[in-house]
């Protein structure tokens, strides 16, 4: 008696091929039309910048034209006619002295307007107390109070300091204070029915949700320090490169005015971006319902 084994008859269901995946023309577009617009703004504005200062409508004292800017860029950059950079310091010299008083004095004021921030969103007796000098600090002008301060604390690297940290600290207290005030009441109380304690509600309830507006204001704090800087080194202010400006003028020297201001608006530039990326970063759900 013979026996036959049967095969397993095989599967002859057709196998479902994914067709692959196609990005969207659209997505290509924006991101080639996000590069290519700074781009061609800046193209049109060096267009127009050759074009007045070829008109001869004013002097090139007081309109000179790009390559005339460029060439005060190569010469402050460089060692020239044994002359090194400008006053002997180097524009990348100089633009590092004013960062580093932008760090130390902006880092402070961003410091302590969230410490106030926080105790005036959670105090209200303190925000009573606190705010109206706050709103007062907010509206004076740097110059306003920088004279006062080379005064009190002389004319070397103290009063530049705490100037851009009196002009970093308003941003950031009134938005610490507008975030933290903003905190849902139902969030607090059950956080407190769960048996949290006072500093556990503040470091997981009231930070988290206040500190997109939070990080806004340093951004702000940020550009009204930059927005000081000449102003901080209208004395004794080189090397720096906002007493370079400042030098520069006074000798009616106009395209190094106009490198070093290039040079504090591209750095602001560079900077405001990486704490736009900080903020995308630590709050990711910002802008997502």
């Amino acid at each position: 008696m013979s026996t036959t084994s049967r095969l397993p008859e095989a599967d002859l269901t057709p196998i479902a091929v994914e067709p692959p995946v196609r990005r969207s023309p659209r997505g290509a577009w924006a991101r080639v039309r996000r590069v290519a617009l700074p781009f061609g703004s800046l193209l049109l504005f060096l267009a127009l910048w050759q074009l007045l200062a070829a008109s001869g409508t004013w002097s090139e004292t007081l309109v000179p034209p790009p390559a005339q800017v460029w060439d005060a860029f190569i010469d402050v950059s460089t060692t020239h006619d044994g002359v090194r950079g400008y006053n002997g310091t180097y524009l990348i010299e100089h633009l590092g002295i004013s960062l580093r008083r932008i760090a130390i004095g902006s880092g402070a004021g961003i410091a302590l307007g969230v410490l106030f921030g926080l105790a005036m969103g959670t105090v209200g007796w303190l925000r009573s107390l606190f705010e109206p000098w706050i709103t007062f600090l907010r509206t004076l002008p740097p110059l306003a109070y920088f004279s006062l301060l080379i005064i009190w604390l002389g004319i070397n690297e103290e009063p530049k300091v705490t100037l851009l940290a009196v002009a970093a600290f308003p941003p950031v207290a009134v938005s610490t204070t507008t975030a933290v005030a903003a905190v849902p009441r139902s969030l607090i109380e059950a956080a407190r029915a769960l048996g949290a304690s006072r500093w556990d509600v503040v470091k997981d309830v009231v930070l988290p949700s206040a500190l997109p507006e939070t990080l806004t204001g340093v951004r702000l704090a940020v550009g009204v320090a930059y927005s000081s800087l000449v102003a901080a080194e209208l004395v004794n202010g080189l090397p720096g490169i906002g007493g370079m400006v400042k030098d520069a003028a006074n000798y009616n020297n106009t395209p190094v005015v106009l490198v070093g201001v290039i040079a504090i608006g591209v750095s602001g530039l560079i900077i405001d971006g990486l704490l736009l990326r900080l903020e995308r970063t630590a709050v990711p759900w910002r802008g997502h319902s």
